[in-house]
């Protein structure tokens, strides 16, 4: 299986160190199945950053990865409580998981409000799902430990331009 990660950089060997703590799956180093996707995140923090390029980094994982019984994986199928809550949890900094690999949706910028309302008590949880489930919900694997990023082999590096996308 092929995963991707977007960034300003080519990253060959991920490591933990860098990643922010109150994401939604905590501190990890995050791909997606969807190139598209990372070269869209790509861009999005080439324009933060306000210089660089947009940089898809490509890697190989064994197919047969989230059937292994010596990592901790945690998949969540789409927009549910359990997901909303972890999500939730992870953005407040609650005490880190013991996951190797996490996958599911992204809470992506478009989804914020719903989440923020949610956090906030404002939504039930029944009613944040169901405004969640009307956006195209994008998918991440996240990794946590350096155990799951020896998974990773890495490929090759892709700059992207903006009119590819």
């Amino acid at each position: 299986m092929k995963l991707y990660h977007g960034s300003t950089v080519s990253v060959k060997h991920p490591y933990l160190r860098q990643g922010r703590e109150n994401t939604d799956y905590g501190k990890g180093f995050y791909t997606t199945v969807d190139f598209e996707q990372a070269a869209r995140w790509a861009h999005i923090r080439q324009e933060r950053a306000g210089r660089g390029k947009a940089i898809v980094s490509v890697y190989e994982v064994d197919d047969a990865l989230l059937q292994d019984k010596e990592l901790s994986i945690m998949e969540y199928h789409g927009a549910t409580k359990e997901w909303l809550d972890f999500v939730v949890a992870n953005r407040r900094f609650a005490p880190l998981h013991n996951y190797d690999i996490v996958l599911g949706p992204v809470a992506n910028d478009n989804l914020y409000a719903t989440i923020s309302l949610y956090e906030n008590g404002e939504l039930s949880a029944e009613a944040a799902i169901v405004q969640l489930k009307t956006h195209v919900l994008f998918n991440q694997v996240s990794f946590h430990t350096k155990k799951a990023l020896s998974q990773l082999h890495f490929v090759e590096s892709v700059i992207t331009e903006k009119d590819d996308l």
